[in-house]
């Protein structure tokens, strides 16, 4: 890759600056793709973005940023994308600095910042060079996340429509959904996670099901299942609970979702495990609801452990005999254990506590 630095005015960059939004972000008299496909949303927040246009003001230099020549001679952004946009929406009046807008500054103050030379590098290469090259420069600060890494070698119009509808801030997915997600759109958490739920539908990885679609002209299946997702999530579950939020809705909908389900009958049971004190995570009552409350998956429940001093009491009662097996044991070589199972409505007192040896423990628990 042919690398070499050029000092480019701020008022050469901010010039023709256009952004809009899905559609893309523009500057330097059009020939400058601000933000390409493989770039992150913009993501500063108000004292990153406020800081850029201080050390402007100040004549302190700014990191480096660098560019890509395309073969039409126009320009990509492969680093500094962040610090571009806070530049050019300060000089076109989108916000101000101690209530001082571009607008409010004097002749010569705009005329400093215009005049304010942004070192660049601007590179030529193929498109594999720029990717790599992508990946080193942005090891520092604000670094990529997985899904950002992944837009990067995926490009194409179907990642272009996924982002309209997951990779936004207001976007229709969060619209839906931002009650049963977790994370960030802009950061592409969404995304990835509606990639990741769809691809486990058919056991494959969200690198998969991105190649397989890459060169897709829309992203209906994606957005269509996604939905599926969340309305069938609000009709199995309408009473909303923050604990909710977060799950692997996409994941149950995959394995549960041609189940047959009374929502009347879920509710009344999560009415009453929400009120079990031996269950120590509420969140995980969807998932064993949905799985018929089966024995095996009591332990999304985490339910409420024997204490030590209920174990050494169990123990002693039974002079360090196994029930089961009625061989003796050292306390550390047994676990302690639900006389009556928690399903059948046995407590985690001190009464309901037996030692087992592990063996016996373990045959009993694959029962």
């Amino acid at each position: 890759m042919k690398i070499k630095l050029h000092e480019i005015p701020i008022r050469e960059v901010v010039k023709g600056y256009k952004d809009s939004a899905e559609n893309g972000v523009v500057g330097y008299g059009g020939r400058l793709n601000i933000r390409p496909a493989f770039q992150r949303e913009y993501i500063y927040k108000e004292k990153q973005r406020d800081e850029v246009i201080r050390t402007v003001r100040k004549d302190f230099p700014l990191n480096v940023m660098y560019w890509v020549l395309g073969d039409d001679g126009n320009f990509e952004v492969l680093d500094g994308q962040q610090r571009t946009i806070s530049i050019c929406q300060y000089v076109n009046g989108d916000y101000s600095i101690d209530h001082m807008g571009f607008d409010n500054l004097t002749n010569t103050e705009q005329e400093q910042i215009l005049a304010y030379p942004l070192m660049i590098y601007i590179c030529e290469g193929t498109d594999k060079e720029k990717l790599d090259w992508f990946e080193i420069v942005n090891m520092v600060g604000e670094q990529l996340s997985a899904q950002e890494r992944r837009n990067a070698i995926y490009t194409g119009e179907w990642l272009t429509e996924a982002k309209k509808y997951f990779s936004r801030n207001g976007c229709p997915a969060y619209s839906i959904a931002g009650d049963y997600m977790k994370g960030s759109p802009i950061r592409q958490e969404y995304l990835e996670t509606a990639i990741r739920w769809i691809a486990a539908r058919g056991g494959k990885e969200i690198e998969d099901y991105m190649a397989a679609h890459q060169h897709d002209t829309n992203c209906n299946e994606l957005w269509l299942y996604f939905q599926t997702v969340i309305n069938w999530v609000k009709a199995t579950f309408p009473n909303y609970r923050k604990e909710m939020k977060g799950l692997e809705w996409g994941i149950f909908y995959n394995k549960y979702g041609a189940g047959k389900y009374d929502p009347k009958k879920l509710e009344a049971r999560i009415i009453d495990l929400m009120q079990d004190d031996d269950i120590t995570k509420f969140s995980g009552i969807y998932e064993y609801l949905l799985s018929g409350e089966d024995k095996k998956f009591e332990k999304v429940l985490s339910i409420r452990a024997f204490s030590k001093k209920m174990a050494r009491t169990a123990y002693e009662r039974q002079k360090g005999i196994c029930p089961k097996c009625n061989m003796p044991f050292d306390i550390d070589d047994m676990q302690a254990d639900h006389i009556t199972p928690w399903s059948k409505g046995g407590r985690t007192t001190a009464e309901n506590c037996q030692m087992l040896c592990e063996d016996c423990n373990r045959r009993k628990s694959d029962v």
